[in-house]
């Protein structure tokens, strides 16, 4: 039943928000229809995040919740029962904001990737980026690196940094960046990485199996909040230096003469725009595992309901990332409570029907 309402309350309001600007996706962007958008989309991810906070195998109920609005509101203490407190502020709190930069680092890097590949089936794990970390991550469990603090992320962000430098060299031709090049190399070392992994798999103790493959299907139960602020900033930082290219990206869709002619570097744009979607991209997997689809799907949906200029659709996939990948991790908890699911089966779930869809509607 739960379920059901947090499925309910995301799709009523994610459709009356966006009814206004459907059929009017191609219309000009200005900067009162971003700040439109991005705050009707804050709202969106506000109310998921809320009723995230309230459902999960603990019920927590809505006088609970009200109460710790009201009590920051007025500055008054917080008074609650300490396992209330603990739930809410130890457990949930930290995965909903967790889930949430997860979902918009790959949401965005997704927008990124489709844009310079000019490849709208493109996401941020066609690169290779997810087999690089994959690898670090699974060497860190087995060699047990994982009982350090940082262990685990760690080496899983130096195996997406070597996947990135890789395919950036290999892509790199004469000092040009060449985008089929680029998606060819992306292919080819992820399909390396994914032979690597068989193997590592294939020779690790059964102790380490389960945290090998909870990994590798995305799992955010063992998220700590000392993650939070490094992926925060990561997030940040990257999505600034990306936003700040969104009009260069938009004249490189369309042309790359065109953008040469109106004076755009474009070679530097493709270069500083795959390092960062890569790095923000790394971050997230490094401290999530491998969840897929999200920055393939959330794109699209934005690009339909909103158009394809990057300058509304960086920030609304970004918003709407993190809103869907909360409710994925939301159903992954409650699914089969006591028991989780890895997010990575939902997303996987709702985005290889959409990815077949695409695919129809392609007529590929």
């Amino acid at each position: 039943m739960i379920k059901h309402f947090v499925l309910s309350i995301f799709i009523f309001f994610g459709s009356s928000i966006f009814s206004a600007d459907k059929g009017q996706a191609d219309r000009a962007v200005t900067l009162s229809r971003v700040i439109r958008v991005s705050v009707l989309l804050g709202l969106v991810l506000f109310l998921v995040s809320l009723v995230s906070m309230l459902v999960g195998p603990s019920q927590i109920g809505t006088a609970s919740l009200l109460k710790i609005f009201f009590s920051g509101l007025f500055g008054s203490e917080i008074v609650l029962p300490d396992m209330e407190k603990t739930i809410l502020f130890s457990i949930r709190l930290p995965r909903i904001v967790f889930a949430g930069l997860v979902g918009a680092a790959l949401a965005a890097a997704g927008v990124v990737f489709q844009g310079l590949l000019r490849n709208p089936l493109a996401d941020p794990y066609i690169l290779g980026i997810s087999g690089g970390s994959a690898v670090g991550a699974i060497i860190a469990i087995i060699s047990g690196a994982g009982a350090i603090p940082f262990g685990t992320p760690g080496l899983s962000f130096l195996g997406a940094l070597a996947t990135i430098v890789l395919v950036y060299g290999i892509a790199r031709s004469n000092r040009e960046l060449q985008s089929n090049t680029l998606l060819l190399a992306g292919v080819i070392v992820n399909a390396f990485f994914s032979a690597v992994i068989m193997f590592l798999v294939s020779v690790s103790s059964n102790t380490n199996l389960h945290s090998i493959m909870f990994w590798l299907m995305g799992d955010l139960s063992l998220v700590v909040g000392e993650d939070i602020p490094a992926i925060a900033l990561f997030m940040a930082v990257g999505f600034s230096v990306i936003y700040l290219y969104a009009r260069h990206l938009n004249l490189i869709v369309m042309s790359e003469e065109t953008a040469m002619q109106l004076g755009v570097d474009v070679e530097k744009t493709k270069k500083i725009l795959f390092l960062t979607a890569s790095l923000i991209t790394a971050a997230a997997v490094s401290v999530s595992g491998i969840i897929g689809f999200v920055g393939l799907i959330i794109p699209h949906i934005m690009r339909m309901l909103l158009g394809s200029d990057h300058r509304l659709l960086l920030p609304s996939s970004l918003l709407f990332g993190a809103s869907f990948l909360i409710v994925a991790d939301t159903v992954a908890r409650i699914a089969m409570a006591p028991a989780e699911l890895p997010v990575g089966v939902i997303t996987a779930l709702c985005g290889a029907p959409y990815f077949i869809y695409l695919l129809r509607r392609r007529g590929v």
